[in-house]
């Protein structure tokens, strides 16, 4: 080993929990901010997708047009507001008469703001931008995307099958792209009893813009897009 080369000095264990303690504090803040933030936001539908989808994609095309319709018909659009998909759908809303909400994270690499935010909150921690994705969320459309865009779907599928949140219309769009995995929940999680009869119907795979929107109307035609007391209490345990 080159002598000069310096290691970093050992930390105690002592002082990493203390600061994995002060660690809280940071957490509690992004959650007061965030909320403070996006109090105003309902009704919102929240839109996630690839980070990585060109300009030029028939996906960034798709996700644009559904925002923009989104936010014609009085809809905040939320999106974690990255580029690709993310893009798109700030994209789209902005440029329409709702709201454009970025929940950004911080990341090494990949992530950077894009720039059709009318609202834009950024977070330090992955956990507490997922709870404000659906606390503030009437509805969630999920385009292709990857490891990220799983980890969204898979949350909101849990939380709304626990009864940890309002059941709301979760919509895959892209059947082409979504087909394998939703054959596959069927054919594997429900034949072998990992999952109920029911729990396939907190799904939508829905390619057409206006049926997406016109979906998320009926679910609310009877009922409106506030939640109730009792759900506003069931947020608080998310």
């Amino acid at each position: 080993m080159n002598n000069d080369m310096k290691l970093p000095p050992m930390q105690s264990p002592e002082l990493m929990q203390s600061k994995e303690s002060w660690r809280v504090f940071g957490i509690m803040s992004e959650f007061v901010s965030a909320t403070e933030r996006l109090r105003d936001i309902h009704p919102a539908v929240s839109i996630f997708g690839s980070a990585r989808t060109p300009h030029d994609h028939p996906y960034y095309k798709l996700t644009e047009e559904i925002a923009r319709l989104l936010s014609d018909a009085g809809f905040s659009v939320i999106s974690g507001g990255g580029p690709g998909i993310m893009e798109a759908a700030n994209k789209g809303a902005f440029y329409g008469k709702s709201s454009s909400v970025g929940l950004n994270i911080q990341l090494p690499h990949e992530q950077h703001n894009n720039p059709y935010q009318n609202i834009s909150q950024t977070f330090h921690h992955f956990f507490t931008r997922k709870v404000m994705f659906v606390k503030f969320a009437s509805a969630y459309v999920v385009m292709p995307g990857g490891f990220g865009t799983l980890d969204e779907l898979m949350e909101a599928l849990t939380l709304v099958q626990t009864g940890k949140t309002r059941r709301m219309p979760i919509i895959l769009v892209g059947s082409k792209f979504w087909g394998g995995m939703v054959e596959w929940f069927r054919t594997s999680l429900l034949e072998e009893h990992m999952i109920a009869a029911g729990d396939m119907d907190l799904i939508q795979v829905i390619d057409e813009p206006e049926q997406i929107v016109a979906a998320i109307f009926k679910h609310y035609e009877t009922r409106g897009f506030e939640p109730s007391v009792a759900e506003l209490e069931m947020q608080l345990n998310l």
